[in-house]
């Protein structure tokens, strides 16, 4: 028997949280957008009106006032997009324990052992889509199929406020016909890789031999052979499912370039001390360092390296991060977006390997000050302590979003 799943997404997720805390702008051309000031001015979401006037997500906001010169500005407040997030998957629980959050504003849900209950997959749908508008003021989209990739495929397909059923007997009359970036897992790079080689359609890709596309894009391009062809199997998680944490990071674009070593060492402290702050809070500790950088060119490079013993301090991550910056960057642009990444985790629980050159007495010493700056900003606050060397930074952003996705979509707020 196929299963039933149900993809559920919040339409203009942000945009109509904000009308919904601000009834007043109703029916306004509206964008939620980052700031302009920290060089993150782009649109998030945008309201049906401002979609109507040709506004997309993630345009300059210069890009979009030129569509639209009335729009209606407005900055986002994830506490509240988070909250409405967590509201609804309380009312999807009423349905299933198998609801798997992708972002704040969607989620899968497998409704196959409910259907005695509560009816058809389509039916329960729609009761989802008139609970959300009735009890949280909130329209959303629902995709019907057999597995995760065509449910998603569905949601997107009616917008706002619809269902739409992709049943295993139609599918190829559906989906084939869609162009290529419409399938989930096929972005910008991919799709232009499959433009050049003649595949437009999802039907080109479905009667493309797995073994060329394996050939092309890897295992990932086999896998969107079988996407195509019906055949993701991919389960829908139990809500009480946590994936292992394979890495921990923070990332962020600077309110201007960066031009020195100097500079690039003060944004990887700041960043440091909070992927510090996640590694004791989940238990681990980092065997490995990754930097990403990026250039005022938007042009990326990733290097990595391991640690010599594995730790929880930020300032040894931020030595590790700013050494490895200093050997591997060639200073060719100048740097606007950096993030620092700890990889190869352990638990902090058990034995660890010393090393017999090591000046042990400084690695303690740097340890137990990252865990005392850690416990006070804790107990009395984030502004209560911090590095001097940081208190005049005027290019590090004013604020940053405190919301951050670990793996498998599960959200925490950053203490």
């Amino acid at each position: 028997m196929d299963r039933i799943i149900l993809h559920a997404d919040m339409n203009n997720c942000y945009a109509s949280i904000e009308v919904k805390m601000h009834p007043e702008w109703e029916g306004l051309p509206l964008a939620v957008c980052g700031s302009r000031e920290d060089r993150q001015g782009i649109v998030l979401a945008k309201s049906q009106e401002a979609k109507a006037m040709g506004v997309k997500t993630g345009e300059a906001i210069w890009e979009a006032q030129e569509k639209c010169p009335e729009l209606l500005i407005v900055p986002p407040h994830y506490e509240a997009y988070l909250d409405y997030s967590n509201k609804a998957r309380k009312i999807y629980y009423d349905y299933t324990d198998q609801v798997e959050s992708f972002g704040l504003d969607e989620c899968w849900l497998d409704v196959t052992g409910s259907t005695h209950l509560f009816g058809t997959g389509e039916t329960i749908a729609h009761t989802l889509r008139e609970r959300m508008k009735a009890e949280m003021g909130i329209t959303i989209s629902v995709g019907v199929s057999f597995n995760k990739v065509f449910a998603k495929l569905g949601s997107d397909l009616k917008k706002p406020d619809a269902v739409t059923s992709i049943p295993r007997r139609a599918y190829r009359d559906i989906v084939w016909e869609l162009p290529v970036k419409d399938l989930l897992g096929i972005g910008r790079a991919t799709e232009m890789k499959l433009h050049k080689v003649g595949i437009y359609s999802l039907g080109q890709l479905a009667k493309t031999n797995p073994d060329h596309l394996h050939n092309m894009l890897g295992i990932n391009g086999y896998y969107l052979w079988l996407c195509v062809n019906g055949l993701d199997e991919s389960p829908v998680q139990d809500k009480d499912f946590r994936p292992p944490i394979k890495t921990i990071g923070r990332g962020t674009t600077c309110r201007e370039d960066l031009i020195n070593n100097h500079e690039v060492w003060q944004v990887f402290q700041e960043l440091a001390f909070e992927v510090s702050a996640r590694l004791r809070r989940h238990g681990f500790r980092a065997g490995g360092v990754q930097i990403t950088v990026k250039d005022n060119q938007l042009f990326s490079r990733q290097y990595q390296m391991p640690l010599r013993r594995s730790t929880q301090s930020s300032i040894l991550l931020t030595e590790a991060a700013t050494a490895l910056f200093r050997e591997r960057y060639p200073w060719d642009r100048e740097v606007r977006a950096l993030t620092i990444r700890a990889i190869q985790l352990s638990s902090d629980q058990g034995w660890h390997q010393a090393d017999f050159f090591e000046d042990y007495k400084s690695y303690i010493k740097k340890e137990q000050i990252d865990q005392t700056l850690y416990e006070i900003k804790s107990r009395f606050g984030e502004t209560k302590v911090g590095f001097a060397g940081l208190m005049h930074m005027p290019k590090l952003p004013g604020q940053r979003n405190d919301i951050v996705t670990l793996p498998g979509g599960i959200l925490e707020r950053l203490a």
